[in-house]
């Protein structure tokens, strides 16, 4: 991003607008967003027992569904998208965000690259939130897991506002990096 978007996003969650993306911006970022989600929060924390007990075993295909998403605007690698695979207690919230992006971001939408992905963490050992269905990754290229947001990466601060007022983590502002991925925990 541009020193430009960092002084805007620092406006905007409160803390000094220098250009400067460090720890005071990090936390009032991260304060400033879940000032946005609903209390309270309909998703669980990341613990895999929360997560077991909220939306089943990893990797349980049973209590996923096929989110219509025609109209939408989503592409993977270039091909229009139908349905989104994913769990069932996240399809609704999922439509509605990206319904609302679909007016403003088609073209992060035209980046669609995933959701339900029976796999473990990215170098870990324990599953993944799309092993679940209940993770979404969009942009992948310039957002990837280890390029750090804001600084580098470049997913707009206003998708991450508009999964927060549904509940879900945004991973460029709550991990520094890996922009492209939202996650339905708290």
């Amino acid at each position: 991003m541009k020193t430009s978007d960092i002084v805007a996003i620092q406006k905007k969650v409160g803390t000094t607008p220098d250009g400067f993306w460090g720890p005071k911006s990090i936390t009032a970022c991260q304060v400033y967003l879940r000032s946005l989600m609903p209390v309270p929060n309909p998703w669980p924390g990341t613990s895999q027992s929360e997560l077991t007990d909220f939306y089943g075993k990893a990797g349980d295909e049973s209590r996923l569904t096929n989110l219509n998403v025609e109209g939408l605007g989503l592409k993977y690698e270039g091909r229009a998208v139908k349905t989104v695979l994913c769990h069932g207690k996240v399809a609704e919230s999922l439509h509605r965000v990206l319904a609302a992006l679909a007016g403003t971001h088609p073209e992060i939408l035209a980046k669609y690259a995933g959701c339900y992905n029976n796999r473990m963490m990215r170098g870990g050992s324990l599953p993944s939130l799309h092993a679940r269905g209940a993770a979404i990754d969009l942009d992948p290229d310039p957002n990837d897991n280890h390029t750090s947001w804001p600084s580098v990466a470049v997913m707009p601060f206003d998708i991450m506002e508009a999964f927060a007022k549904e509940g879900w983590l945004s991973a460029g502002a709550f991990w520094g990096r890996d922009a492209m991925h939202f996650q339905a925990t708290r």
